[in-house]
């Protein structure tokens, strides 16, 4: 075009460009670049091996939207043996996807929002039994649950076991008051524990209207099966197990001494990640409502009485409890871990909470008193597998059954009584050095070795024995004899 202006002719200015005088005359007269006058590619450039079909498969996808294009391929190929080949499924699946995106139904939007400081909290339960941590080399399968505030993305969690309301309303508490102050609304998504099901008149459970007036909350949940609404906490979900996994990789090891270890490792990894979001975070403190003066507390109180088999119901699940207390109505105080027995003002047991329901927790020394007295009720009991304290105990009782099955049980339950009267470990180690040497195994032979003070060696002493390299030697020289 340039050349146009400056040159005598067309025939030289086209020549100079390095094209036809016919091809100059063109673009002089549209007036246009070479790339704006090129056609755009609306024709196919093979035969479409679906057009017979189409409509068909149009009519599948305008009543059932969801399905997809391998499964209406398959379809097509039982319909029309021979037809079609495998290669031609991605073919189907590009025609498919432009329908959609041209005719198809609307899909769901997500709308972007814009968070206010110290208007809400968020919360939810984040399941981190994948990241593989262990605690004295044991599984540690466990929940964390998740508080984030929005705006700033302050977060911080505590380790519960199930999403009860108990893990709910102690990790809630906990979490108001390391931040120090109470945002306007909470958010939760359907939790059974906090939100009353759609045939009920009331929102929310007794128990969390009771959680929320306390610290002057106001409550939301989320639509059934929406987990985007509560976004925030859900993508933090993924950050937080991220970086969990991170720095389990950078320990080096993710086994530990204690739960409160574990527990404390967790809580310097919040502190860490929220180190960025100061700014913001002093935000959202200026706006939040002060605390109350006292923690409304987690833990319930249940009157149960003690059956005759010295076992206790709580929350659907069974314990037992000493013997002395059958018959005596004892309260039993339900925390998110422990459950503690109280009775005439006095606290007589404290028991290990069970996770889930219809569960039981036996333990021998509550029951072995009578038991050794009554040895035929064993094989039958109901409860009998909560009996064996540990593997060496199980296996004590299997060789027994092998070498004098008909005083397995009376055997056994001396066992029993001997760790309830001394201490379980010297028991079970006795039995470990017994079954180890493959030596007679009697509740006699046990009780020696317990009481006699003897050092036994602890389960790692292992000892090796020295290879014969003299066998090897043995087989190289057969070969050169075959040879």
């Amino acid at each position: 075009m340039r050349l146009i202006q400056t040159e005598r002719t067309l025939a030289i200015a086209a020549s100079k460009a390095g094209m036809g005088e016919r091809t100059a005359r063109k673009y002089r007269r549209l007036g246009r670049l070479p790339s704006e006058c090129r056609a755009e590619h609306d024709w196919q450039t093979r035969p479409d091996p679906f057009a017979e079909v189409w409509d068909e498969v149009r009519e599948q996808l305008s009543v059932n939207p969801g399905l997809q294009a391998k499964t209406l391929f398959a379809e097509l190929q039982r319909k029309h043996p021979g037809r079609f080949a495998d290669g031609q499924l991605r073919t189907l699946q590009r025609k498919i996807k432009v329908w959609r995106a041209v005719a198809g139904p609307a899909r769901e939007v997500f709308f972007p929002q814009e968070h206010q400081p110290g208007v809400r909290g968020e919360s939810d339960f984040c399941h981190l039994t994948k990241l593989g941590a262990t605690v004295q080399g044991q599984r540690f399968p466990h929940l964390l649950y998740h508080f984030v505030l929005p705006y700033s993305n302050w977060e911080t969690g505590t380790i519960c076991f199930s999403e009860s309301f108990e893990s709910l309303s102690e990790g809630l508490e906990q979490a108001l008051f390391e931040l120090g102050g109470v945002p306007e609304r909470h958010r939760t998504d359907r939790l059974s524990a906090a939100v009353q099901p759609p045939h009920r008149p009331d929102e929310f459970t007794r128990q969390y209207q009771a959680l929320l007036a306390h610290y002057g909350l106001r409550g939301e949940k989320i639509q059934a099966g929406q987990a985007h609404e509560n976004g925030d906490v859900e993508q933090r979900h993924h950050r937080i197990r991220e970086a969990l996994d991170q720095a389990l990789l950078l320990r080096g090891s993710r086994d530990f001494g204690s739960r409160e270890e574990y527990a404390a490792f967790v809580r310097d990894l919040f502190r860490q990640v929220n180190l960025g979001r100061r700014a913001r975070l002093r935000e959202e403190i200026e706006r939040l409502r002060p605390l109350p003066a006292t923690r409304l507390g987690t833990m319930k109180k249940q009157r149960v009485r003690v059956g005759p088999s010295s076992t206790i119901r709580v929350q659907h699940n069974v314990y037992s409890v000493h013997s002395r207390l059958i018959g005596e109505t004892v309260e039993v105080r339900i925390f998110l871990d422990r459950l503690e027995v109280w009775y005439a003002q006095q606290r007589v047991e404290t028991l290990p909470r069970i996770r889930g329901e219809y569960r039981h927790h036996i333990q021998y020394r509550h029951i072995i008193d009578w038991l050794i007295r009554k040895p035929g009720a064993f094989a039958q009991y109901h409860y009998r597998d909560d009996l064996f304290p540990s593997s060496h105990f199980r296996m004590a009782y299997d060789a027994l059954r092998l070498t004098q099955p008909e005083r397995a049980d009376r055997e056994y339950l001396r066992l029993l009584h001997l760790a309830a009267q001394e201490t379980e470990t010297g028991v079970q180690d006795a039995l470990r050095v017994l079954l180890a040497q493959e030596l007679p195994l009697t509740a006699a032979a046990v009780e020696s070795l317990v009481r006699s003070g003897q050092r036994l060696a602890p389960p790692t002493a292992i000892v090796v024995e020295p290879v014969d390299l003299a066998t090897y030697d043995t087989l190289l020289g057969s070969r050169e004899v075959a040879g």
